[in-house]
């Protein structure tokens, strides 16, 4: 059974950079897709981005281009850089995982059935 910790959530100005960290702990995830999501007071769950064990990656629109994500099987830790952040992207942050989906199966699942949630780290913008 693994347990998911997020962690480098902060409050940051628009245009501002911020990098999250999810660590694995209890079990090798390296063979999960993984991803991330997250949810702002009074809106939907929506998924952010998500990456499979062999690398391959997908982007929600509204973060493309300027959030990336990554991971260290090696270390079992899932990363996503966030550049360019604006108010919208102010949200809790909680990393998934679920083992033989595919990335876009995980990020644009509805039900949000994931094998692993962790708790989440706070991500604020300020204008």
């Amino acid at each position: 059974f693994a347990t998911l910790v997020e962690s480098g959530g902060g409050s940051v100005q628009s245009g501002g950079s911020l990098t999250l960290s999810c660590v694995a702990s209890g079990e090798d995830l390296s063979n999960y897709c993984m991803g991330w999501f997250r949810q702002a007071p009074g809106k939907k769950r929506e998924g952010v981005a998500a990456i499979d064990n062999d690398g391959t990656t997908i982007y929600a629109d509204s973060v493309k281009g300027r959030f990336t994500i990554s991971r260290d099987n090696g270390k079992n830790t899932l990363y996503l850089q966030m550049s360019s952040l604006n108010p919208e992207d102010t949200a809790l942050y909680m990393c998934v995982a679920e083992e033989a989906f595919t990335p876009r199966l995980l990020l644009y699942r509805e039900d949000f059935d994931f094998g692993y949630w962790g708790q989440g780290t706070q991500v604020t913008v300020s204008s």
